[in-house]
């Protein structure tokens, strides 16, 4: 069978028998087999758990009763999230393997509440630090458009699992773009939700940037996956209460006549003239098809500043709690941002803070004009695998080319990359859809809409082509 199959079409086949949960498993794992050793977006797989989920399941739905809309799923969860029966070394040499883990995240509870088939944990830089994903634990993560680029980060191993076939959905983290980078770069679908959407245990010493949302190949099949996700959990006290409507039915809804605007800088960014192309063609569709655009900018400067103090001290809090003898085993430009973190004093993190919440304020007031921001979801496409930033570009750190993704972490908004088209020389390219906090299904239905004028599949990644 085609491993690139949609979560949505895979669960049809389940219904009629034409296909069954051991078969899709089966196919994943093959496919793992056959490309993760050039992609590395696993480090971990199970077998015999994922084939055990998988015939759990074929039985459910033989005998009429599955548990969920994505029961059977395979499915692969970043390795930030703990999971009960295999370890969370979050991509660090500094997090001994040899201990309990007995404990299951939200996430991961949720996932196996509603019968999805776990294949194992994906690849993330060491403590999800940046926009690319490599680590000392587990090496390079490659994009599987063309293995020679990043498959940005920091939920890389994510973005190209699904990309690739090894998996229909993923779940990954967001703290400044973390979903959104690679969904653009892989040329899947990946959604940053409002925050505490999708509940979170323990709590990221990130705080109030942290998010975890879903990545697939389609827009339904992310909808889906936060109606799993998005279900309560009493460890998470910023967790929101339960959605009052299915994102899946939502998901729907006619967009026709809303206002959307259009910056394709955010009035600081710069952009690549091919991203900005087809990011622009993407806009037109939209107003072809019935989105009301205005090209005008949120009206804000770059809070990159804010946003270092609010990540490096966050980043230096958890470093912090590490063994000694850490600082010579961490990453070495975590290493920076740790030593940076640990200059800020108290003041400083508060007016930080203080700049984000006004931050959200002016981006609430401006949601109060448009229902949704449609902006490039990375300035740049891929570049070579294995650098922080693009070598030769003079840049110092991710930030620096991710300006369109970590503002709307520090207001809280949901944010959905979706694929725009691909350069003239093969490399996804993502629209960013930014709608005010707790619209999670006004951006899904958008997104729904850019999906169905610009329909990109990835079909070619699963013979490796």
């Amino acid at each position: 069978m085609s491993t690139l199959l949609t979560a949505s079409e895979l669960v049809a086949a389940y219904s009629t028998g034409e296909i069954s949960p051991v078969e899709a498993t089966e196919a994943a794992l093959t496919a793992i087999e056959e490309r993760d050793g050039e992609v590395n977006a696993y480090c971990l797989v199970d077998r015999e758990v994922a084939l055990e989920g998988a015939k759990a399941s074929e039985t459910r739905w033989r005998e009429g009763n599955p548990i969920g809309w994505l029961d059977g799923v395979p499915t692969s969860i970043k390795d930030m999230f703990l999971t009960a029966g295999w370890p969370t070394l979050r991509g660090s040499t500094c997090i001994d393997p040899d201990q309990p883990w007995d404990v299951d995240s939200p996430v991961a509870a949720r996932l196996r509440e509603n019968g999805l088939v776990l294949l194992g944990k994906t690849t993330t830089p060491e403590l999800a630090w940046k926009g690319v994903t490599d680590s000392a634990l587990t090496g390079v993560t490659r994009n599987p458009w063309d293995p020679a680029l990043t498959a940005g980060g920091s939920s890389g191993g994510s973005a190209a699992a699904v990309a690739a076939g090894m998996g229909e959905l993923s779940v990954g983290t967001d703290g400044g773009g973390s979903i959104r980078i690679p969904a653009a770069f892989c040329g899947i679908v990946g959604l940053k939700p409002t925050h505490g959407r999708v509940p979170l245990y323990p709590a990221s010493p990130f705080g109030a940037l942290s998010h975890a949302g879903p990545m697939a190949r389609s827009v339904d099949d992310v909808a889906l996956m936060l109606d799993v996700l998005a279900l309560p959990d009493h460890r998470d006290p910023a967790a929101l209460p339960p959605p009052i409507s299915a994102y899946r039915e939502a998901v729907r809804r006619d967009v026709r006549g809303l206002i959307a605007a259009f910056s394709p800088t955010l009035g600081f960014a710069k952009v690549d003239p091919e991203v900005a192309e087809l990011v622009r063609s993407a806009v037109n569709g939209l107003a072809d098809a019935g989105l009301r655009i205005e090209e005008t900018d949120p009206g804000f400067g770059d809070p990159k500043d804010a946003f270092d103090v609010l990540w490096s001290t966050g980043a230096a809090q958890w470093l912090d709690t590490f063994p000694p003898g850490s600082e010579e085993k961490v990453d070495p430009g975590l290493r920076r941002v740790w030593e940076q973190g640990k200059t800020y004093s108290a003041a400083d993190y508060l007016s930080a803070n203080a700049e984000r919440a006004a931050l959200g304020i002016l981006m609430g007031e401006f949601h109060t004009r448009y229902d949704v921001l449609l902006t490039p979801t990375v300035g740049i496409p891929p570049f070579e695998a294995g650098h922080e930033v693009p070598p030769g570009s003079g840049l110092s750190g991710w930030p620096e080319w991710t300006p369109f993704t970590y503002p709307f972490n520090m207001t809280q908004q949901p944010a959905i990359s979706v694929p725009a088209g691909l350069t003239s020389d093969g490399r996804p390219v993502g629209l960013q859809i930014v709608g005010p906090r707790h619209s999670d299904d006004l951006v899904l239905a958008v997104a729904k809409l850019v999906e169905e004028i610009r329909p990109i599949r990835v079909s070619r990644l699963a013979s490796g082509g």
